[in-house]
């Protein structure tokens, strides 16, 4: 796939650069604006490869859950909950999320502001939108939606640095969900989810809240099967219901049980999502990241 790249001199001669410069005129983009943009985007070859493999792919859920709840990540969360709390309690209270799921995913995502990542959001959107056919459509739109937010935000377009997928800041947001769910929750005057915590946490709320979270709602039980002693097959997939598992807690309301799917999970080892567990696949589809969000939260909250 690599050595299939064009070896473009930037993206603006890309064939599909006309295109999508045409595209950019209905954002009130100037066709020259546009193609500054896209002179100043370089592709990057590290971006495509690791794309194409994913962690939740090749790693078992120890090994997954192994990189995120380790002694230094769940200190640095202690350090981080205290010195914010007063930031975590608003938006717990304004937004029904609890502060167990928010610090998880500032956790899982950027190690409360230590890796925010080195790719700049320029180079890795222009590499997946043009260089990589199988989701070209999505990471073309996020590039347009990063141009606007440049635009709206007044920020140079290779000023920002995140991930190699094109997300940034503290709570790893793609542009689109920073135009849709980012919040001035520190009252500055401005989104900042780079320099801001206070600003990220507010937008990690809100981003739940919009996209379904049920205050009070239950996350995640342990299960066992309903005839002990049984191992159970979870096959991967919606609607599959409990597969033949029980929890080993009572629940008041069971809306959206279904049990999870976990690569080389323990013999034994068996969990049941709830509504709100699905609400935070909504952040990343994986079941793995959820269920290391809330045990890395609940790691932290301990501490």
């Amino acid at each position: 796939m690599l050595a299939a790249i064009p070896a473009f001199a930037d993206y603006s001669t890309h064939e599909d650069a006309p295109a999508f410069i045409e595209r950019m005129t209905q954002h009130g983009f100037e066709p020259e604006q546009t193609r500054a943009a896209l002179v100043r985007a370089r592709s990057n070859a590290d971006v495509l490869r690791l794309i194409a493999r994913p962690a939740e792919r090749t790693l078992s859920w120890d090994e997954y859950r192994g990189i995120f709840l380790t002694d230094e990540t769940i200190r640095r969360g202690g350090e981080f909950a205290r010195k914010h709390r007063k930031a975590l309690k608003r938006a717990e209270e304004r937004y029904g999320v609890p502060r167990l799921v928010i610090l998880g995913i500032l956790g899982v995502e950027t190690r409360y502001g230590k890796i925010l990542g080195r790719y700049p959001v320029l180079d890795a959107l222009a590499t997946l939108g043009f260089d990589y056919p199988r989701r070209a459509k999505f990471f073309r739109g996020e590039l347009e939606a990063f141009l606007i937010m440049a635009r709206e935000e007044n920020i140079d377009v290779r000023s920002l640095k995140g991930s190699y997928a094109g997300a940034f800041g503290l709570g790893q947001f793609i542009p689109s969900s920073f135009r849709s769910y980012a919040v001035d929750f520190d009252g500055d005057g401005d989104r900042d989810l780079v320099r801001s915590p206070t600003d990220a946490i507010g937008s990690i709320a809100n981003y739940l809240s919009e996209n379904g979270w049920k205050r009070g709602g239950v996350i995640v039980v342990r299960a066992e099967p309903e005839r002990p002693g049984e191992v159970i097959e979870i096959l991967e997939g919606r609607g599959l219901g409990r597969q033949g598992l029980k929890p080993v807690e009572a629940l008041e309301d069971e809306q959206g049980a279904r049990a999870l799917s976990l690569n080389e999970a323990p013999p034994g080892e068996y969990w049941i999502g709830l509504h709100n567990f699905w609400v935070i696949t909504r952040y990343n589809r994986s079941q793995m990241y959820a269920l290391a969000v809330y045990q890395l939260g609940r790691a932290v909250m301990e501490r």
